[in-house]
C-alpha cells in the first residue's frame, strides 16, 4: 500500500465521484466494485483478505478503536502487503460525502467484486447451509449473515434475485461478517442441484408448514431455506424432497421478520448439533 502525502479536498475528484457512484447496484455491476464504510466493516474486510482497491482516510475523524485498528493493519502493510491498494488521505469535508448517513468514522474502502460461485465453496462434513431466496432488503441479508457468522453456518447461498452482497447496507448490517462467512450466488434449480448431489436434507421455512422447527431433524448436511417476506418461495422450493418447517406463533401476526426467522433456526441448528 502506498500513502500519497497530499489529501483529496474536494468531492469533485474523480476517485471520490466514482466511489460515491457504487451505492448504486448499476454502478457496482459496470465498475466490478464496491464500497465498504465502517471502521468495524474495513478492519475486517483487512483481515478477511479482501482485494481492496483504495482506502480514504480522515485521521481527524478516526477516534473508535475499529478506526484505530484500520490505521495500525495499514501502518503495517504500507509499501508490502497489497500492491496496487492506495491510502488516500481526505478532509472531514470529503468523507462526509462518502460515508453513509451520519455515521463517519474517518475510514472507507473500495474493493474489487469477485466471483461467487458454488464450485468455489469448500464445505465440511455434516455441513449447514443456508439459502435465501430472493431477499430484497440489505439490511435483512446483513442481519442474516451476522447471524449465520455467529451460529457457524457453513455457507450462505443467494438464489432468485434480490438484494446483493455487495450492497454498502447489507455489509454494514452484516458489522463485516459477511467477509468471513463462505457465499455463493447461483439460480434457484443450480442449487437444488448442488444440493441434492451432496444428499442435503432440504427444509423450506413456510407459514403452512405443518412441522414446528423443533422437531425437525437439523443434524447432517442440512439446508435451510428462507424466502421473501413479500413474496415467499417460489413452486420450485415445494418438491417432494423439501420438508417445510414452521416457527410457532402464538400472538396474532403470522410470522417473524426473515433475519429473526433465519437467526432462530440457524441456533435450533446449532443446539441440535451439540456445537
Amino acid at each position: 500500500m502506498t500513502m500519497p502525502n497530499l489529501s483529496i479536498t474536494s468531492v469533485q475528484n474523480p476517485r471520490i465521484k466514482d466511489a460515491i457512484k457504487l451505492r448504486d447496484r448499476r454502478q457496482r455491476n459496470k465498475q466490478q466494485r464496491f464500497v465498504i464504510d465502517g471502521a468495524r466493516e474495513v478492519d475486517r474486510a483487512l483481515a478477511a483478505g479482501v482485494d481492496l482497491v483504495e482506502i480514504f482516510v480522515c485521521e481527524e475523524l478516526c477516534h473508535s478503536p475499529e478506526s484505530q485498528s484500520v490505521l495500525q493493519r495499514l501502518a503495517e502493510r504500507t509499501g508490502s502487503a497489497a500492491p496496487g491498494c492506495e491510502v488516500w488521505p481526505v478532509t472531514p469535508q470529503v468523507m462526509a460525502k462518502l460515508a453513509f448517513g451520519d455515521r463517519a468514522e474517518g475510514v472507507v474502502a473500495v474493493a474489487r467484486a469477485r466471483a461467487r460461485r458454488l464450485s468455489d465453496l469448500t464445505i465440511p462434513e455434516n455441513p449447514l447451509v443456508a439459502v435465501l431466496a430472493g431477499i430484497e432488503k440489505p439490511g435483512n441479508l446483513g442481519a442474516i449473515l451476522r447471524s449465520a457468522d455467529g451460529a457457524g453456518v457453513d455457507a450462505v447461498l443467494i438464489v432468485d434475485g434480490g438484494t446483493d452482497l455487495e450492497n454498502p447496507n447489507a455489509i454494514r448490517a452484516s458489522l463485516g461478517t459477511i467477509f468471513q462467512v463462505p457465499s455463493a450466488v447461483a439460480s434457484a434449480d443450480e442449487v437444488l442441484d448442488w444440493l441434492r448431489k451432496r444428499g442435503f436434507r432440504i427444509f423450506a421455512a413456510r407459514l403452512d408448514a405443518q412441522l414446528d422447527h423443533t422437531q425437525a431433524d437439523l443434524r447432517g448436511p442440512t439446508a435451510l431455506v428462507l424466502g421473501s417476506e413479500a413474496a415467499g418461495l417460489d413452486p420450485r422450493w415445494t418438491a417432494a424432497d423439501v420438508t417445510p418447517i414452521r416457527l410457532p406463533m402464538r400472538g396474532i401476526a403470522d410470522s417473524l421478520n426473515v433475519s429473526a426467522t433465519a437467526a432462530v433456526l440457524f441456533y435450533e441448528a446449532l443446539r441440535q448439533r451439540g456445537r
